[in-house]
């Protein structure tokens, strides 16, 4: 395995990881670069599970046995590993890197909207989908894809403007589940949600309107094949998404809280429609 040790946080071979913290930079340039970055060696071993290619590794001195056995184990010996003190760590990322290990990764090919619908977490066709408009925190992205893993969802849809599913910090709240629930962007919005009505799903929109209906009634009568839609913090979804969708659905409230988080709400939705 080459391992190669690093003192100069200006090494251009570490191009992959510097300013990991500039949320705008690092929007631009790892799409361009057609990279994520995976932290911890958790994340990193399941990223390597799902079938994902590490570009480099990048440690502590501390980390470099779980990281060569991690790589050794899934066949990577040959990936480039950097090894650097923690205060070059720092410098490179602009974080202490607490979880001692990181690694840039290959970006995987998204699939179609019909690839995606094709084939649910069970073998046959996708049964439950969510679809998030525009949500901007990459904390609540991160959650939804792990309550969408732990309570059954078959795939992620994102609209154009959403956050990206694989920054790091999305990742890494997911616990990595971003790697395990199937996912994709879409490209017109909110126009790509005929394509989910033209294959026989029920459009839900999670939203506050005079017409909407309890979600306790449409889990008591659910649609064989049902999207769930939510929207963007603050404002939620937006007007056209609305009347896009077939019916709206609200989470019944009490206490004088008129709604919950995105994240919140998203696990509320997937337990009642499991």
């Amino acid at each position: 395995m080459p391992i190669f040790p690093v003192a100069d946080p200006a090494d251009p071979r570490l191009s992959d990881y510097v300013s990991l913290t500039d949320v705008a930079l690092r929007r631009r340039i790892e799409p361009e670069r057609g990279l994520y970055i995976a932290e911890g060696s958790t994340v990193l071993g399941r990223a390597l599970a799902a079938g994902h290619t590490p570009r480099s590794v990048l440690c502590s001195a501390r980390w470099l046995p779980d990281i060569e056995e991690l790589l050794g184990s899934t066949h990577q010996g040959h990936v480039p590993v950097f090894v650097a003190e923690n205060e070059v760590l720092e410098q490179v990322t602009g974080f202490h890197v607490h979880r001692g290990a990181l690694a840039a990764m290959q970006r995987p090919q998204l699939p179609t909207v019909d690839e995606l619908l094709a084939t649910g977490r069970e073998g046959g066709p996708a049964r439950r989908v969510v679809v998030l408009e525009d949500i901007v925190d990459h904390t609540n992205v991160g959650a939804v894809f792990r309550s969408a893993a732990a309570l059954g969802v078959d795939a992620v849809l994102v609209s154009p403007r959403c956050a990206d599913p694989l920054y790091r910090r999305s990742v890494r709240v997911s616990m990595g589940t971003v790697f395990q629930v199937p996912w994709t962007r879409l490209e017109s919005w909110p126009g790509d949600l005929d394509a989910l009505r033209d294959q026989g799903f029920t459009v839900a929109a999670l939203a506050l309107s005079d017409d909407s209906i309890s979600l306790d009634d449409l889990a008591a009568s659910q649609p064989e094949r049902l999207a769930l839609v939510l929207g963007t913090e603050g404002d939620g979804l937006s007007h056209a998404a609305i009347d896009a969708a077939d019916l709206v659905v609200r989470i019944p409230m009490s206490g004088g809280v008129d709604s919950l988080n995105v994240a919140a709400a998203s696990a509320v939705a997937f337990w009642a429609t499991r």
